[in-house]
């Protein structure tokens, strides 16, 4: 349904088609006030039922599109369709209450509200714009759904006349309709909608969470997996890789204190490009500059 247009809707759907418009109802209801604005004005526009009728809304209409049921009779009109309240003495009227089916078409109203109940082929359906779509009525079923709507307080109108010829009275005609899954209304239909998806973000920043803290930890398994043997492993193992850092600090340290006195040896490469990195270190080296030294010569022979 669009905004509060269930008058025009209504009317459509009974007739299905676009027969009418917003605008063209609104005419209608522009026309009705300005009949009965003359009338009032007949017994005198200084009157003051006339200035108190100049003075209330429209009746016929307002400016949320809610049209009146004088409005609907005079949209009708224009197709030979006749209104008949269902509960009123009218005989139509009478036989309709004993049993429904043999009718065509039923425009309900409650409140603010307008829907049609039409038979399209031989079948009876709620064409109601609030509903996610035609919902199928069974023979048995009407007079009770009738009834039912009776007792919410809906006033229902017997729509008696020729309707104009349509696509879906005359293939329901050849085959009968199966409804599987029942209509429900639009609004539930959003509300739920609306309801999945904030707790779908919800649970979307919750798996992402999920998501972020087992990349962590599986980053620090690998890394840790990369280390020497932890405390909780075999103690000969940690003490043999311990053993081995201490042999290559000192020998890299031994490799530093010897470069003022011992020439390159051209055997071994890696050694020849460890000293020169370091061959400008003066007499008063230090012991800290030492053991960065140590360190980086160290990492060298590791990467070699």
């Amino acid at each position: 349904q669009d905004g509060s247009l269930c008058a025009q809707h209504c009317l459509n759907a009974l007739l299905q088609g676009e027969y009418f418009t917003a605008v063209d109802l609104a005419t209608l209801a522009q026309q009705m006030d300005e009949a009965e604005r003359l009338r009032m004005a007949e017994a005198g526009i200084n009157s003051q039922e006339y200035r108190q009728f100049l003075e209330q809304p429209s009746i016929n209409m307002d400016d949320s599109g809610y049209f009146s049921i004088q409005v609907i009779a005079s949209a009708l009109k224009v197709w030979n369709l006749e209104l008949i309240p269902y509960n009123s003495r009218n005989p139509l009227a009478l036989a309709a209450n004993v049993n429904p089916v043999h009718q065509m078409a039923f425009i309900c109203n409650y409140r603010d509200h307008w829907f049609t109940v039409r038979k399209l082929g031989r079948q009876w359906f709620n064409l109601n714009s609030l509903l996610t779509g035609p919902e199928l009525i069974s023979d048995t079923y009407l007079a009770m759904f009738l009834a039912q709507l009776q007792q919410e307080g809906y006033s229902i109108f017997i729509v008696q006349g020729l309707f104009p010829e349509c696509e879906a009275d005359n293939f329901l005609r050849l085959k009968l309709a199966v409804q599987a899954i029942k209509p429900r209304l639009i609004a539930e239909v959003k509300a739920q909608q609306e309801a999945k998806i904030n707790g779908k973000d919800k649970n979307s920043l919750e798996d992402e969470d999920a998501e972020l803290d087992a990349a962590l930890r599986l980053s620090l398994q690998e890394y840790n997996s990369n280390l020497p043997s932890s405390s909780n492993d075999d103690p000969d193992d940690t003490n043999e890789y311990t053993e081995l850092c201490c042999k290559q600090t000192q020998t890299s340290l031994e490799d530093v204190t010897s470069l003022n006195t011992d020439p390159p040896s051209p055997t071994n490469s890696k050694a020849t490009a460890s000293k020169t990195t370091v061959t400008s270190i003066s007499d008063d080296f230090s012991e800290e500059a030492m053991l960065e030294a140590a360190l980086k010569m160290s990492m060298e022979q590791e990467t070699g």
